[in-house]
């Protein structure tokens, strides 16, 4: 149902580094880039995750309850993005580890503020 998720930066060129490694990490890559910014996914198909300099020319703030989540294959997938989030500059929300039944997940904020999620079911 999601086509694409948007998070904002003031800090383009850093903002993009951090992106480039946390969503290669596993598998994804650019497929759209911009002078404001670039999207990552697995497909041009697929939802994708993108990082952008706000349109309207404002500085860009991380929403107050946004969160953005990201899918992956495994538990030691969860924590291996989150620890490498942590390593480019991010920001710790939330150790990995068992959320209710079945949900593994972590959380971080990018080095905008902008929170995200790793999970995996299972």
């Amino acid at each position: 149902m999601i086509g694409y998720v948007t998070l904002g930066t003031n800090h383009l060129p850093r903002a993009l580094a951090f992106y480039d490694e946390l969503m290669g990490s596993f598998g994804a890559r650019r497929v759209f880039e911009t002078d404001r910014g670039a999207a990552w996914g697995t497909s041009e198909q697929s939802p994708s995750l993108g990082v952008l300099t706000p349109f309207d020319g404002k500085a860009a703030t991380a929403g107050n309850g946004t969160m953005v989540a990201l899918a992956l294959d495994s538990r030691s997938s969860v924590d291996a993005a989150h620890a490498l989030a942590i390593k480019l500059g991010g920001r710790d929300e939330g150790a990995p580890g068992l959320r209710g039944e079945g949900f593994y997940a972590a959380y971080f904020r990018d080095l905008d503020g902008n929170k995200l999620a790793c999970f995996c079911q299972g």
